[in-house]
């Protein structure tokens, strides 16, 4: 009988397993292979040597990695208590929650542009800091990686907040009343029963925020210009400005592989802080 129902529920998931077969498997297996043959069909490591050998794909890379961290690091210290908020204080969590989402419901593009606006030399961020004083006149904020950590941070922090938020409500109320009978102060009560509980939700939204930061195409094309490469938009520029796709395949595949390594790392580091993650 058990044998039956394992093999039904096999049926149920067959079709989405070979979507993610034929749609992603199978083409990101063909993109890694052509990275290790030449253009005579031989193996061949060269385009990777020539990758790691260049100044400009070394700068690119770094760039890439400070701001996903960067960004990943902001979300974290802006969506933490905005989740523990939302999930324990707030009398309108729905319609919280519903205000957080809503950004997502916009495109990328429209975002942007309206940080374009917002941060342009005459811009509402300008036009606040000339009229009080504190410069005297407008400075650049837009095309450099300022812009492009603060649409970043627009774009992924309503995932770290839902990441907290659904881990933060499975926190029962009686642990804290626990911890005050004990003796244990509010800050206290935060730091080793809060705080340790809700690391699950932190992994989850930092591997999210940081996986999509790397990966993002749209918000550094427009808000870093054509001076503030990071591997996304050095992969365009390789494949569709110069032609060579084997090089931005190559590329391709070190951005996924350090996504995976990060990721792993983010969720070791989690484990050691709290071996139940």
């Amino acid at each position: 009988m058990l044998e039956k129902k394992t093999k039904i529920y096999w049926l149920f998931i067959l079709p989405g397993c070979l979507f993610l077969a034929v749609f992603m498997l199978i083409p990101l297996f063909s993109l890694i292979l052509t990275t290790f043959f030449d253009e005579a069909g031989g193996f061949s490591l060269r385009g990777y040597f020539s990758l790691l050998e260049s100044t400009y794909f070394k700068q690119v890379f770094w760039r890439s990695i400070r701001l996903s961290l960067i960004s990943t690091v902001a979300c974290a210290l802006l969506g933490f208590p905005t989740a523990y908020y939302i999930s324990k204080y707030s009398k309108n969590k729905g319609m919280l929650m519903a205000l957080a989402v809503f950004p997502m419901f916009t495109s990328p593009v429209i975002r942007s542009f309206s940080w374009m606006v917002i941060l342009g030399k005459k811009g509402f961020v300008n036009n606040l800091l000339v009229s009080s004083g504190i410069v005297d006149k407008p400075i650049s904020l837009l095309y450099n990686e300022f812009s492009m950590v603060v649409g970043f941070i627009q774009l992924f922090l309503p995932l770290m907040i839902l990441s907290l938020i659904g881990i933060m409500d499975n926190i029962s109320e009686d642990l804290n009343l626990a911890a005050g009978s004990l003796g244990a102060s509010r800050a206290s009560t935060f730091r080793h029963v809060i705080l340790p509980l809700s690391i699950p939700g932190l992994v989850t939204g930092s591997v999210l925020v940081f996986t999509g930061c790397l990966t993002a195409y749209t918000t550094p094309q427009l808000l870093g210009g054509t001076d503030t490469r990071v591997l996304a938009t050095m992969i365009y520029q390789q494949a569709m400005s110069l032609g060579d796709w084997t090089q931005a395949s190559v590329v391709a595949v070190v951005m996924i592989v350090v996504t995976m390594l990060v990721s792993s790392g983010i969720t070791a580091i989690s484990k050691k802080l709290n071996p139940t993650v």
